[in-house]
């Protein structure tokens, strides 16, 4: 062409020019070239309309290349240029047809998307405005409400660049011509509906026709440019091309009038009227009920004058526009009502919107709004059963829709001199809206002209199947006439038996399209009339019908039933013989072929009864029910095979071929000399071979164990099928038949887009003028599914490239054998699993694949109870696993008897039914199933299939996804199909063990260590007298210092509930009331000295001056919150067990304690437990209205003695409570108290100019240091507002900061949740606050700053001042973002390298696992952190997190009362690096990381070093050798089902086992959950739980704060005292394990199964508490004993511990373990941030006291031989044991076991005395009695 076109060829020189100089990419100068190439093309040849038939004049064969290079567009600008004429005439084959552009320059659906060009420039076009008015030319259309007011047609040459294209491609037959024009329908309302707004990537979700990674199939777009060694080898190159059509050789004419070519009709409407005036009196249907009585019928007359009458009513009294949607809804029985509405639709030129699911009021809602269907057609009884259900559902009516009732519209009878009204009718016919099998609801829409080729093809196919009859030699000579009539034969239509829905699908374009195009008549019957034995086989011979409708079900009812009763068949009516002659074809309807059951219909039921073509009859026909139904292959007799281009027979030679194949291989007959169809295109070699009898129904046995690989091995074919059948290893598969005439269709890897191999397994796709062209309303689907582009590899190409035609995407999976299609299933119904090896010392993973069929046979015949099962996988943790759901009779609670008590399940049976389906899949298969799932029977969620109710497979896979399915037992074996658990570098040692650290610090090489400067700040000036604060030794010095200068100046106020101002109390006056108070406890109460008292104070003035006379006379000040009436139970013992430890002399109270103490409730309480607990109560003062003084301090001589100044000397004891009531003491010396003081000051810039307040937690920490320091400190006034006052009204705290423009507070994310959830952020200003200081103890919510930003952001809150403060035990401030002037930091971090230990920022779009974390901010002033590895005290490198180590004056020195070694350690913490440092170790785990912001002067970048925290060190565990944050376990958990209670999961180990125990709102169906909690563990932290366990709502013991009680939990699931509702093992383990429901895991110390650690999880040596290393480490300070069949050996200091248990019932006899297994360890046992103890690194003795179990006081009596509830005491004192360690990680038998003591916890829990007074049971040792350990603990030498 370019030679002879001068102008192209200089284009194409300078187009490959700018490709050589890079100027444009190898895409875009393969896209211009076609664009060049097709402007300079030849003329192409008009189009005919309708199918493209043959004549046998012509001479060839027409070429069907158009259709394969069609993609979506729209008509040419003459398409609708005229008025139509009457559609019973053949249309002018002048018109011309819009060409289709390439998908690379114009997709398809991106022109016809909302906004898209071609929807923003459409002419307007005079004849569109009405079906029966013709407006002027310049009438404008002023209905707005419909679609076709916008003009639905376009043209093609006003649409710019596109109009380039319109007359360049002559392919107008094609599948995607038959929108054509309808396509603009995309553009107007009902592209907008919600109907669309769904995820918009692949549809169906991620099992429905995936994309691969490398490009995307769906959008013809290019993978991306191979390097020359990425070149695909040559066997790679090979491929199945497409098959291209074969055409029908022979014109389709009218089965009634051999003279009229069905050509000649445009649409089916015409071909309806041709039928009421040429075969009026035939009959047209006729319909029969369940027991084959006539109900209904009608004549083709009949039929065509009612459906004109619909299409007259609604042309004269609808205004409904052409093109606009009617709905139509019928019952199934109500065919000919159905029939009559439909053709009057299609005449009066609207849409069909049949509806067949009405009685789904969303469906049908759904259907109406996204047609924008304002006219509805039903039945008067349809519309009274609409009224019924609307009125007893109180739902209300469809909104804009009007109701006809067309039966009663009667006939249409014309004028006589009134011709009938010409037919103007759009493109397109109907909408037909089907479930896919993942239950999305979809429209697809059909056209006249996809219609007319359907119809074509069906007709072509029925009208050459042989006829059975007497022999006639010529007429069985197979000659035929120029219109393709058997030459001697008799033409008539044929009658069609069918009882498929004939709404939709098949059902109504064989019942009621093709009855219509062929004049047959139609024969209806209800689907349960198949049931009654005989009855269906009665009804074929009494109306003969040529043609069967059916599919599998029906018929195996009818047949089987014959083959167990043929004498009810026979006999059904007397004197009527049962006679099949007629039938000439079976048509089933079905995705897959059963030649089994197709041996058994044809043989023993067609054979018997009379069919001499039985064989023959039966014929499977492959259909499309998610894309409208269309039929795309099925048996036939049309020949022209040898134009499919593929071969059609096997290799000769090969194992695939049958016996009597082999003896057939001649050279091919001169009668069809070769063209290279033949050709094999595996060997690229042509072999003459002797075609097979193409007519014969095909069978093939393919090797099972190759097809799982996706490889087709045939082993026999045809006849050898039976000879080979008995083969365990085949699997026996029967064709559908070719590809109907003019389908061009390919064989595609689903995964890649590239076309398959010709001995392989792909997906089936399809391109076809009888095919619909896309989806309703959905462009984006449409363009993935209805034109989708295969590639494939061209030898020495680096690229695929594309392969034309755009094709259809069926999800149905299967392969071509002999150019006959073989359907294995769907694409959602295979099953895959990944299968590894090690091969020269590397993994290779492979994949198998399963289909649901084969796994559904295996199963319902080999393992009993079984009603119906359904399979699938499930995507978890980067992997494929199988999971079976099983439907059986065992699993109903049914009440055996009417009325009767529900069955019990029987448990064992359950599980015994599951683990038969796991052995016979893993037999049978070799499939290694996930877990199984039983159900009752029809209890899974179905789907309609022809009237019958079926499995939906995808549907069970999405309730599974959604823990919604109706299970009642579930069993895993997560063993044998989880493969790809992850192992750290030492899974016994842990991530701190030498060997790991080495490897991180191998891969940190050159990496800073982590710590922080340090700001010592020596001096700090009072910035008022600019007195130097550090020359005072003590807060009561500085008081009279304050005293001094500023005495008439306010102190302290309070603020009321209200926000009124108490009265003002200034310093002298604030003198003068401590001193009073002093002067009552010295001369009263009798306090000196070192006594020990109990401040029990509301928040108030009393409270402050309490703490100050007390720091005065040198007492002991112990402040605690006072009681709350609601947990006496906690508060009651907690106060005991204080005043016990401590020796307490006196309770402070106020006049408000006082009253509350005094209560009946709270004193018989108080009364009861002290007696019990044998703890005298001392006696309580109120303080509140001391005598009155009018001297100070001084005046009175209370001054400080200087020894009580000294850094040992305990001034203030900060109790805190874990929310288990575990005690925290620590003791605040002079120094301490200065020293917080000093750093709050400095690091929050504080002034005498600005107030402080103090609201809550005043008992410890910042609002201690608040409420009764920092005002002194700084000399400033500090307001008090009480807790309860905020709790009632939390406003008055805003407004109290905004009035007295306070600059620095403290809050808690509690109170601040409680505030945003009970006011609005409005009504003051926070301009003036600075500093929101928002305490966490651990790692802080990320939810907190953006809540509390936006909340607050009417009233001026500046984002800077809500700022995150890590407050610790040990330090009330260790860092701050304080005047950060930032906002919080965020970091994503890869959880898989933090489980290794290392730090790997992320991108959350990148890794959706990632963890996001907020930092707490900077070092403050005098203050220094380190990052330390807890093992070997060595900094940690940027990169990896460690423990927190804080050098700082904030910091308290001691735990008080402690006499441990361990503190000594615990409080002088040296690294390696530098041991001149003392550090106190938080026992947090963390990283610090710098930033840089543009916050210096001029945007100057300023860097700054951020502390992370992560949680503590007691809460983690670690498996396999990785570490994990419960904390995060259990938020995956929580968020996984919507049925968990929020914050209601706690998991931790026991035992060697993860157990997850989840709180839930419903009891029922807790099985479903199970696979959802273990699901979301394993993929997002990729370890198994061994126990899932249920405790009703409300069970689980939470704190007055609302947080989880961790160790409650853990002591009352180890001891057997938790209440579980279900209990569920995930591994494989000991039945003991489990106890019966109401009980927890305990029993024998079952071990998990031994196996390969990529299938178990095993906890290291760290978590289980051995010590591995010489260093003990933060990890295994108190540790969990293992197992061993030796004897412990202890010190005598734990004599106290074992006569204890020794008084405890006798523990079972523990079983031999024959593998160490841990135990739960302090840490599991209590995983708070404040198990330190299970950590740290020195072993000492234990000083810790913790509360009793606050059950024990209750009202209900134990029974005598029940255990007392574990009870919460102090720690038995020594008790250093020696464990003997086995296993791989312990020495040998010579070497001394590690010495391993139990240690003080990370809270330091005291020890007063040294020696202890009463011990009181410990759950520890609870929960080690309960896991048997009773018996060597208290075992002695």
């Amino acid at each position: 062409m370019s030679a002879s076109n001068p102008e192209l060829q200089r284009q194409l020189d300078e187009l490959d020019r700018e490709l050589e100089e890079g100027d444009i990419t190898h895409k875009g100068y393969q896209k211009r070239r076609t664009l060049l190439l097709s402007q300079y093309s030849a003329p192409p040849e008009p189009p005919r309309g309708g199918l493209q038939l043959h004549s046998p004049d012509r001479s060839s064969h027409p070429s069907n290349d158009g259709h394969r290079a069609a993609s979506l567009a729209a008509l040419s600008a003459g398409s609708y240029s005229q008025p139509s004429p009457g559609l019973d005439t053949p249309p002018s084959d002048s018109a011309p047809q819009t060409p289709y552009g390439h998908a690379e320059t114009h997709p398809g659906t991106a022109l016809l998307a909302p906004g898209g060009p071609l929807a923003e420039h459409r002419p307007t076009l005079h004849q569109h405005d009405s079906l029966f008015l013709s407006p002027g030319p310049n009438d404008a259309s002023t209905r707005s409400g419909t679609m076709v007011s916008r003009d639905y047609a376009f043209n093609p040459e006003h649409q710019g660049a596109y109009a380039e294209f319109a007359q360049q491609n002559p392919y107008g037959d094609s599948r995607t011509a038959t929108l054509l024009d309808s396509q603009a329908y995309f553009n107007d309302f009902a592209g907008d509906q919600g109907y669309e707004q769904q995820d918009p990537g692949e549809y169906g979700g991620p099992q429905r026709y995936p994309s691969g990674d490398a490009f995307s199939p769906t959008v013809a777009v290019a993978p991306p440019m191979l390097t020359a060694s990425d070149l695909p080898p040559p066997a790679f190159s090979q491929c199945l091309m497409p098959l291209e059509p074969r055409e029908v050789p022979f014109d389709i004419v009218d089965p009634q009038d051999p003279h009229t070519p069905m050509s000649t009709f445009d649409n089916i409407a015409s071909v309806l009227r041709h039928r009421g005036r040429t075969a009026g009196k035939q009959p047209a249907y006729w319909v029969l009920d369940s027991k084959g009585k006539e109900i209904a019928s009608i004549t083709w007359d009949k039929l065509a004058s009612r459906a004109e009458k619909v299409a007259q009513v609604i042309r004269d009294k609808s205004s409904l526009y052409r093109g606009d949607r009617v709905a139509l809804v019928y019952r199934e029985v109500e065919i000919i009502e159905f029939a009559i509405a439909l053709m009057g639709c299609f005449i009066a030129g609207v849409v069909a919107v049949p509806i067949n699911e009405f009685q789904d009021y969303s469906k049908l809602n759904m259907i109406l709004t996204s047609t924008q269907a304002h006219l509805a057609l039903t039945t008067d009884y349809n519309l009274k059963a609409f009224q019924r259900d609307i009125t007893t559902q109180k739902l209300s009516w469809p909104k804009g829709v009007e109701w006809w009732k067309t039966n009663e519209f009667g006939s249409f009878n014309p004028k006589r001199k009134e011709d009938t009204p010409p037919l103007t009718v759009p493109d397109l016919a109907y909408i037909e809206f089907s479930r896919a099998p993942t239950g999305d609801l979809r429209g697809v829409v059909l056209s006249h002209r996809t219609i007319m080729h359907q119809m074509a093809c069906i007709s072509a196919i029925v009208s050459t199947i042989p006829k059975d009859g007497p022999g006639d030699t010529f007429g069985g000579s197979g000659l035929r006439d120029k219109n393709g009539l058997l030459i001697g034969g008799k033409r008539k239509s044929d009658v069609l038996l069918s009882y498929l829905d004939p709404r939709q699908g098949i059902g109504m374009i064989l019942g009621v399209l093709l009855a219509v195009y062929g004049g047959h008549t139609t024969i209806w019957l209800e689907n349960k009339a198949v049931e009654l034995p005989g009855l269906y086989a009665h009804l074929i011979t009494k109306y003969s019908p040529t043609l069967l409708v059916a599919d599998y079900p029906g018929l195996r009812r009818a047949v089987y039933n014959y083959q167990q009763e043929p004498m009810a068949t026979r006999n059904f009516k007397k004197g009527i013989e049962p006679n099949f002659c007629t039938v000439k074809l079976c048509l089933i309807d079905t995705l897959t072929v059963d030649p089994e059951f197709n041996e058994l219909l044809a043989d023993r039921w067609f054979r018997p009864l009379r069919n001499t073509r039985s064989r023959e009859v039966v014929a499977p026909m492959l259909c499309l029910p998610e894309h409208g139904g269309m039929l795309i292959s099925v048996r036939d007799w049309l020949g022209g095979e040898e134009r499919m281009g593929c071969p059609l027979t096997l290799e000769k030679g090969t194992d695939t071929d049958s016996e009597d194949d082999k003896e057939k291989k001649e050279p091919e007959s001169s009668a069809h000399p070769s063209e290279g169809f033949g050709s094999s295109l595996l060997m690229g070699t042509v072999k003459q071979t002797v075609e097979r009898d193409t007519n014969k129904p095909i069978e093939v046995l393919l090797d099972r164990e190759l097809l799982k690989s996706n490889v087709v091995r045939v082993e026999a074919i045809g006849d050898g099928v039976q000879k080979k059948s008995s083969n365990e290893g085949t699997v026996r598969v029967g064709a559908f038949g070719y590809p109907i005439p003019d389908a061009t269709l390919a064989v595609v890897d689903p995964e890649t887009g590239l076309l398959a191999s010709p001995h392989s397994v792909g997906e089936i796709w399809v391109d076809s003028p009888s095919l619909s062209g896309g989806f309703w309303a959905l462009p984006k689907h449409t363009e993935q599914i209805f034109h989708a582009r295969p590639f494939r590899f061209v030898q020495g190409e680096p690229n695929p490239i594309p392969v034309e035609p755009e094709f259809l995407r069926t999800g149905l999976l299967g392969t071509i054998i002999e150019g006959k299609v073989f359907v294995l299933g769907l694409y959602e119904d295979r099953i895959r699993q990944k299968v590894e090896w090690v091969e020269h010392g590397a993994e290779v993973p492979e994949y198998r694949y399963f289909f649901v069929q084969h796994i559904v046979v295996s199963i319902l015949k080999s393992v009993p109870k079984i009603f119906d099962c359904t399979a699938f996988d499930v995507y978890v943790n980067e992997e494929h696993l199988p999971v079976v759901v099983l439907e059986s009779p065992a699993a109903s609670t049914a009440p055996a008897a009417s009325g009767g008590p529900p069955r019990q399940l029987d448990t064992a049976l359950l599980d015994s039914l599951a683990e038969r389906c796991m052995d016979v899949l893993i037999q049978e298969h070799h499939l290694r199933v996930y877990c199984v799932l039983i159900t009752a029977p029809s209890q899974l969620p179905r789907v309609n299939k022809n009237g019958r109710r079926e499995i939906g497979n995808m549907l069970c896979r999405k309730e599974f996804d959604l823990g919604s399915l109706p299970c009642v037992h579930v069993k895993f074996a997560v063993e044998h199909a989880v493969l790809n658990l992850p192992i750290g570098v030492d899974p016994l040692g842990g991530i701190w063990s030498p060997q790991a650290s080495a490897a991180r610090a191998q891969i940190l090489a050159g990496a800073d260590k982590q710590y922080s400067g340090i700001d010592r700040r020596e001096v700090v000036i009072d910035d008022r007298t600019s007195t130097p604060l550090n020359q005072f030794t003590s807060i009561s010095d500085l008081i009279q210092w304050r005293v001094a200068r500023q005495g008439d100046e306010l102190a302290f106020c309070t603020i009321d509930g209200r926000g009124k101002e108490g009265k003002g109390i200034t310093w002298k006056k604030f003198d003068t009331k401590v001193a009073a108070v002093a002067q009552y406890l010295r001369n009263k109460v009798r306090l000196r000295a070192r006594d020990h008292v109990v401040l029990m104070y509301t928040h108030s003035e009393d409270f402050v001056y309490a703490v100050h006379a007390c720091i005065n006379l040198g007492v002991i000040v112990i402040p605690i919150a006072p009681m709350d009436q609601t947990r006496l139970s906690e508060d009651v013992p907690a106060l005991l067990h204080l005043i016990s430890d401590y020796s307490v002399k006196a309770v402070l109270v106020n006049n408000e304690v006082d009253n509350l103490l005094k209560l009946k409730l709270v004193s018989q309480h108080l009364k009861q437990s002290s007696q019990i607990t044998k703890v005298a109560v001392p006696p309580m003062h109120n303080t509140s209205k001391p005598s009155k003084q009018t001297s100070g301090l001084r005046d009175l001589g209370i001054t400080m003695d200087p020894a009580w100044i000294q850094p040992g000397y305990p001034v203030i004891i900060w109790t805190y409570w874990t929310p288990d009531q575990r005690r925290l003491a620590v003791q605040l010396g002079h120094d301490t108290i200065l020293g917080m003081c000093k750093v709050q000051k400095e690091t929050c810039q504080m002034t005498s100019s600005r107030p402080v307040l103090g609201c809550v937690r005043s008992t410890t920490g910042l609002g201690f240091i608040h409420t009764c320091l920092m005002g002194i400190y700084v000399g400033t006034p500090t307001y008090l507002l009480s807790p309860v006052d905020f709790a009632q009204n939390p406003s008055s705290l805003f407004l109290t900061l905004s009035r007295y423009k306070i600059k620095d507070t403290y809050a808690t994310p509690q109170m601040l949740d409680h505030a945003m959830g009970m006011m609005p952020g409005k009504g003051f200003t926070l301009h003036e606050l600075k500093n929101m200081m928002i305490s966490a103890e651990s790692r802080p919510r990320v939810d907190v700053f953006q809540k509390v930003r936006l909340h607050f952001a009417a009233t001026g809150l500046d984002r800077t001042a809500i700022n995150t403060v890590y407050s610790h035990v040990l330090n009330p401030m260790i860092a701050s973002r304080s005047y950060m002037c930032i906002e919080p930091i965020e970091l994503w971090l890869d959880t898989k390298a933090l489980r290794s230990g290392l730090i790997y920022p992320t991108d959350p779009e990148r890794d959706p696992k990632a963890l996001l974390v907020q930092d707490s901010g900077m070092v403050p002033v005098s203050t220094q952190i380190a990052i330390v590895n807890p093992e070997s005290c060595s900094l940690c490198s940027d990169g990896e997190f460690g423990e927190i180590w804080v050098d700082s004056e904030a910091c308290v020195k001691a735990f008080y009362g402690s006499r441990d070694v361990f503190d000594a350690i615990r409080f002088d913490g040296r690294t390696l690096e530098d041991p001149s440092i003392s550090y106190v170790r938080t026992g947090d785990l963390g990283f610090l990381h710098s930033v840089s912001r543009p916050i210096g002067p001029g945007g100057a970048q300023v860097d700054m070093q951020v502390l992370f925290v992560l949680g503590s060190v007691g809460e983690t565990f670690e498996i396999n050798g990785l570490n994990h944050f419960p904390m995060d376990i259990e938020h995956s958990v929580e968020r996984s089902h919507r049925n968990i209670v929020p914050g209601g999961c706690a998991v931790f180990q026991a035992g060697g086992f993860v157990v997850v125990l989840v709180e839930v709102a419903r009891k029922a169906h807790l099985a479903s959950l199970v696979p959802v909690i273990v699901n979301a563990i394993l993929s997002e932290h990729q370890i198994v739980a061994d126990i899932v366990a249920f405790v009703n709502k409300g069970d689980f013991p939470r704190s007055r704060l609302g947080e989880k009680q961790r160790g409650k939990i853990l002591a009352g699931w180890v001891s057997r005292k938790m209440r579980t509702i279900a209990q569920f093992a995930i591994k494989d383990m000991d039945s003991t394990v489990l106890g019966p429901p109401g009980t927890s895991s305990g029993g024998e110390n079952p071990s998990p199964a031994p196996g390969d650690p990529h299938r178990d999880s095993l906890g290291s040596l760290r978590s289980a508490g051995g010590g591995l290393y010489h260093p003990s480490s933060l990890r295994n300070v108190e540790p969990a004993p293992r197992i061993t069949e030796e004897d412990y050996s202890y010190d005598d200091n734990s004599h106290r511990m074992s006569m204890a248990m020794a008084m405890a019932p006798p523990p079972p006899v523990p079983r031999p373990a024959p593998v160490p297994v841990e135990m739960p360890a302090e840490e599991e046992q209590t995983p708070t941030k404040q198990e330190y103890a299970n950590r740290v690194s020195v072993a000492a003795f234990p000083h810790g006291y913790d509360l009793p179990d606050f059950d024990r006081f209750n009202d209900e009596p134990e029974e005598e031989d029940e255990r007392p509830p574990p009870v919460v005491g102090r720690k038995p004192l020594t008790h250093e044991r020696t464990v003997s360690g086995s296993g791989s990680g312990m020495g040998g038998p010579q070497q001394q076991p590690p010495q391993i003591r139990y240690l003080p916890g990370v809270d330091g829990r005291e020890s007063f005395d040294g020696t202890g007074g009463a011990v009181d049971d410990d759950w520890t040792r609870d929960a080690y009695m309960s896991m048997n350990l009773a018996g060597n603990l208290g075992r002695r030498e």
